[in-house]
C-alpha cells in the first residue's frame, strides 16, 4: 500500500471519485468532484486502482455533513457527504455519459433530472438481515452486517417496525419494514412520491391516436390501471403471479393480465395465440404503445427483437440499470428514434437513479 495526492475529476456511476494517477484510473468512494485528497492505494489492476481517503486536503463546496452515524460503514448510501443539488447534477451527468460511453448514442435529448421532494425519510420500505443477534444492513464491500437502530433514509413509520423488530428478538433471516404493514407481497417503487412523478411524466408522453397498451414487467397494474382510459385495449404481462393475481382484482372488460415469461407471452402475442373479451386490435403498428419496465438485467435479445418487430408508435423504456438501458438502446436506433431522456431520483444519498426514456418507431 502506498500513499498518493489525488485530484478527483469526475464521480463514477455507482459513486465512487474517479482521479489520475500516471495515467492509470484510480477510484475514490467518498469523495467529490474538484476536491483535493491524501488516500492510500489498496487495490491496484493493470488499469485501475482503487484507494481510500486519509484527508481531504481541498473540499468541495458541495461537501455536508452525513446525517447517518453509520454512513461509510453501511453499504446503502454513497452521497451523504454530498448536498443534494450537486448529488441530482451528478446522477443527470451520470446517466448522460453512461449512454454515450455504452449506448455510442450521440446528442442524447436529455431532460431535467426529476428530483425528491424529501432526500431523507423517503424510503417506505426497508430490508434489514439477522444474524448473529446481528440486525441491519451489510457493510460497505462486505458480506458482515452492521447493526443499524436507526435508517435516516427511511420513513418513521418503517424506522418504528425497526424498532418493533430489534425488541422482539427475531430469528435469522431477512426481514422486510413498510410503512404500510398490510402491504402485498408484490413489488412496489420504494419512493411514493417520485413514483407518482414516473406515473405522471409517463403518463404525459403517451399520444392521444393510441388503442392498444402493451405493459411489460406490469407488476400489479401500475402503469396500466392509470392509462388504460386512454386505450381500448390494455395487455399486462409480469412473470409474478401474485402481482398478476392484484393486477386482476379490478381489471376491467378492456383488461387482461398474464402471468409468464415475458419472452413467451410477446412470441404468443404476436402470433394471435391470446384471446380476450376486449377488442382486437393489430399488435403491431401506429396505434400501440410499448411500455418495458424490466428488472436490473434489462431485455432480453428476445424481447428486443419482438419489440422491433412489433414497432409499436410510442416505446417507453423505465430502466434502473443506465448500463443495460444503453446496451439495450443502442440495439433499438435502427427501428426507433429517442424522443426524450428523464432521469429520476428514486433513492437520494445513494448511487441510484431512474431513467425513463421515450422513443418512436421510424416511419418506414
Amino acid at each position: 500500500m502506498r500513499r498518493v495526492q489525488l485530484k478527483i475529476e469526475d464521480i463514477a456511476f455507482g459513486g465512487k471519485g474517479v482521479a489520475r494517477e500516471s495515467g492509470k484510473a484510480v477510484f475514490v468512494p467518498f469523495t467529490i468532484d474538484g476536491e483535493s485528497v491524501s488516500a492510500e492505494i489498496v487495490r491496484e489492476k493493470k488499469k485501475f486502482a482503487e484507494a481510500e481517503v486519509l484527508e481531504v486536503l481541498q473540499p468541495s463546496p458541495h461537501r455536508v455533513a452525513p446525517e447517518c452515524p453509520y454512513f461509510g460503514r453501511c453499504g446503502g448510501c454513497s452521497y451523504q457527504h454530498i448536498d443534494y443539488e450537486h448529488q441530482l447534477a451528478i446522477k443527470w451527468r451520470q446517466a448522460r455519459d453512461v449512454l454515450q460511453r455504452i449506448g455510442k448514442l450521440k446528442n442524447v435529448p436529455m431532460r431535467p433530472i426529476i428530483s425528491s421532494a424529501a432526500s431523507y425519510a423517503y424510503r417506505n420500505r426497508i430490508t434489514v438481515h439477522v444474524e448473529e443477534r446481528v440486525i441491519g444492513f451489510f457493510r460497505r464491500d462486505s458480506h458482515r452486517l452492521i447493526d443499524v437502530e436507526r435508517c435516516p433514509i427511511a420513513m418513521d413509520a418503517v424506522n418504528e417496525e425497526l424498532t418493533k423488530l430489534r425488541a422482539s428478538r427475531p430469528r435469522e433471516g431477512h426481514y422486510t419494514l413498510r410503512a404500510d404493514s398490510a402491504a402485498l407481497r408484490i413489488f412496489a417503487q420504494a419512493n411514493d412520491v417520485v413514483a407518482t412523478a414516473l406515473r405522471d411524466l409517463v403518463t404525459g408522453l403517451i399520444p392521444g391516436d393510441q388503442q392498444l397498451l402493451i405493459d411489460a414487467y406490469c407488476g400489479a397494474g401500475f402503469f396500466a390501471k392509470t392509462l388504460r382510459e386512454k386505450f381500448a385495449r390494455v395487455i399486462g404481462i409480469d412473470w409474478d403471479r401474485f402481482a398478476i393475481q392484484e393486477a386482476e382484482r379490478d381489471a376491467t372488460d378492456k383488461e387482461t393480465y398474464i402471468a409468464g415469461d415475458v419472452d413467451l407471452i410477446l412470441a404468443d402475442l404476436q402470433a394471435g395465440a391470446i384471446g380476450s373479451t376486449a377488442p382486437a386490435f393489430p399488435i403491431a403498428g401506429g396505434h400501440t404503445t410499448f411500455i418495458a419496465d424490466p428488472p436490473a438485467i434489462g431485455l432480453s435479445e428476445t424481447t428486443r427483437r419482438a419489440i422491433i418487430d412489433m414497432a409499436p408508435k410510442t416505446f417507453i423504456y423505465v430502466s434502473c440499470n443506465p448500463a443495460t438501458l444503453a446496451r439495450d438502446l443502442q440495439k433499438f436506433m435502427t427501428g426507433f428514434t429517442i424522443e426524450s431522456v428523464t432521469p429520476l431520483d428514486m433513492f437520494p444519498q445513494t448511487a441510484e437513479v431512474e431513467v425513463v426514456v421515450h422513443l418512436q418507431a421510424q416511419t418506414k
